[in-house]
């Protein structure tokens, strides 16, 4: 294969800068059990009634076009950190595949992607902790600051607890998983589905079945997978990371995907029994639980979506911390804050630090209404697809364009994979377009200042590699 002019510039890994570096300890197991945690293995189970309700009932359909919809991104993630396995992930690979300006218009737009995820963790913990009247006397501000802290502790301990945790709370959410699956098949042996075609309904029901309303609920099954580009952030701390992290990446969506269809598609058995509206939208999956298990494994369910989300928040939070290492390790963002790396506990301790305290003013900020945390969600699609475009559209230039390889397997991938999160992107929420158009007028200038509008070339850090070390 060519070396693109980026490749060729960049210094080998053998030429590391002194200083502290990032400590390769995962193993595919471990980046895996990372992936789901981040995404959650109970993800469909907060949507599920939105979902139901745009999608006419086709939830299933509906999860299963975003997996297909997300593999093609999952592949180019995991092939662009084949080429560059560097913590900065979508922003190193624009950068250094394309050019550095729009790859720090890339990082600049993906913060809105890693940092709202774990401001929306908070604001939904919080909210979800106050509802288990387990402390009713604690208002829900009180638990803004312990799950903004809880967030940053955990990842000031280094990468190997992070896996541990993670190890934990999958076991956790599988168990509670497997109980929700034995309650739901108990309940549908007593109730079985009235006709054959039952089965198939919640894949396609002729009365109710709308392209109009799969479309609209697109974006929001996608939601289900946001998280797996994560896994990329890790790459400088992954043993043989050329191999495992495309291995990953993909394991991860399909995992998810194949778990999130079999949940809902028992969820939707189930509640086609009392064919009643959900007490509440936000909280459908629980109510399936309550009537599948009872009242136990209602509390149960609520709880595990708990956990799932303090995970998720957690993971991001990590991810956050190591884009912001790579900004910061090229200069792009001031090197000497955000390039620190804790010689301690080998992780970037002040990004750490500096996003659990954005993730405590803005959830305070976006709790105004009760629109806060959807705005938030819509923040976090601006930021994660304008990235997934730049990956895809970086796999297509080094596999293909500037790689001697021209088949298929290069070409179409990363352009479907594209082509799918364009249209998703321009159709977000008018208000979500205006204040992500506006956040990146913003890094525009501030990129401008800082580089002599663009014509001090980033100092591209040599990223180390397994292969390297052999």
């Amino acid at each position: 294969m060519q070396n693109s002019p980026t490749q060729s510039a960049t210094p080998p890994a053998s030429a590391s800068s002194g200083g502290t570096s990032l400590k390769r300890a995962l193993g595919l197991p471990a980046l895996i059990l990372y992936g789901i945690i981040l995404i959650q293995p109970t993800a469909p189970m907060p949507l599920f009634g939105v979902a139901y309700e745009k999608a006419n009932g086709h939830v299933v359909t509906l999860i299963l076009i975003g997996m297909v919809a997300m593999l093609f991104t999952a592949l180019s993630y995991g092939r662009m950190a084949n080429a560059y396995p560097s913590a900065g992930s979508a922003y190193a690979y624009v950068s250094r595949e394309i050019h550095p300006a729009p790859g720090y218009l890339t990082g600049w737009s993906m913060m809105f992607d890693y940092v709202m995820n774990p401001i929306i963790c908070v604001i939904w913990c919080s909210k979800a902790t106050v509802d288990l009247h387990i402390f009713p006397f604690i208002p829900v501000h009180f638990w803004f600051v312990g799950y903004a802290l809880l967030f940053t502790l955990l990842n000031l301990r280094g990468i190997e607890a992070s896996a541990r945790i993670n190890a934990i709370m999958a076991a956790g959410l599988g168990l509670v998983i497997l109980w929700f699956f034995a309650a739901a098949l108990g309940y549908l042996f007593r109730h079985p589905p009235a006709d054959a075609a039952a089965l198939t309904r919640p894949f396609y029901d002729p009365a109710t079945f709308s392209w109009k309303s799969l479309s609209s609920g697109a974006a929001l099954a996608v939601l289900t997978y946001i998280g797996f580009d994560g896994i990329s952030t890790l790459s400088e701390e992954v043993k043989n990371p050329r191999r495992n992290i495309l291995l990953a990446t993909v394991m991860v969506c399909l995992i998810t995907g194949i778990l999130a269809s079999l949940e809902v598609y028992t969820a939707q058995l189930a509640w086609a029994k009392p064919a009643s509206s959900f007490p509440s939208l936000e909280n459908a999956f629980s109510h399936v639980a309550g009537l599948v298990g009872g009242k136990a494994l209602f509390n149960v369910v609520t709880v595990a979506l708990l956990i799932a989300t303090i995970g998720s928040g957690s993971g991001a939070h990590l991810g956050a911390g190591r884009l912001l290492y790579g900004m910061g390790r090229d200069n792009a963002i001031p090197k000497k804050f955000f390039g620190y790396v804790n010689p301690r506990t080998r992780v970037p301790s002040n990004n750490i630090i500096l996003v659990g305290v954005i993730a405590l003013v803005f959830a305070f900020a976006l709790d105004y209404d009760s629109r806060g945390y959807d705005m938030g969600a819509q923040l976090l699609n601006f930021g994660a697809l304008f990235g997934f475009m730049g990956v895809n559209l970086c796999a297509l230039i080094h596999y293909y364009i500037r790689g001697r390889d021209r088949r298929l397997r290069f070409l179409v991938p990363p352009i479907l994979g594209f082509l799918i999160c364009l249209y998703l992107w321009v159709n977000l929420a008018t208000l979500t377009l205006i204040i992500g158009a506006s956040w990146l007028c913003a890094g525009v200038l501030y990129g401008a200042w800082r580089t002599s509008f663009f014509t001090k070339p980033l100092q591209f850090a040599p990223i180390d590699s397994d292969e390297a070390n052999h």
